[in-house]
């Protein structure tokens, strides 16, 4: 018998005032994910494994079937993968976000907004002073930035309708 497992990754969100107190998903029209719902079996299940973070890569992990304790060794190694970075033996992966702060408040996740050419300049300055690190662009920060115009967007019309 073959099976799908539909996870709902990163579906989590906080209710939204403008739309009643409720999350963007609660609001959405889900017809399909409505149909699957009825065809199939669903429920919840604990994937975070007691003594790691509840992040994406730790539940997906774990709902595949990975033994997290013996492998997990954080998200940098996912990441280099994903772009096709080769690690060796005794090489690290972390992972890196520019970020914006103003006084001891952390303003936003992604410097602002930053343009591409922006972070480029940033990335070449830290390339310049931390060798022997070697950093590794893994989305174009032009694809954030679509991605959050898009999601602002859809907040647009979704307040239209009202």
């Amino acid at each position: 018998m073959k099976h799908i497992i539909i996870l709902g990754d990163g579906m989590a969100d906080w209710p939204v005032k403008s739309l009643g107190d409720k999350t963007l998903l609660q609001y959405a029209k889900t017809p399909y994910m409505d149909q699957l719902a009825r065809m199939g079996r669903n429920g919840r299940l604990i994937t975070v494994a007691e003594g790691f973070h509840p992040g994406s890569e730790v539940a997906n992990m774990s709902v595949l079937g990975y033994n997290l304790p013996k492998v997990y060794e954080g998200r940098g190694p996912l990441e280099a993968a994903s772009i096709g970075v080769d690690l060796k033996p005794g090489e690290i992966a972390m992972r890196c976000n520019l970020i914006c702060v103003e006084g001891e408040i952390l303003k936003n996740h992604s410097s602002g907004h930053i343009s591409t050419e922006e972070a480029d300049v940033l990335i070449q300055y830290l390339q310049e002073k931390l060798r022997p690190i070697q950093f590794e662009r893994s989305l174009d920060w032009q694809v954030q930035e679509e991605v959050k115009e898009a999601a602002e967007e859809r907040k647009e019309y979704l307040d239209s309708k009202k």
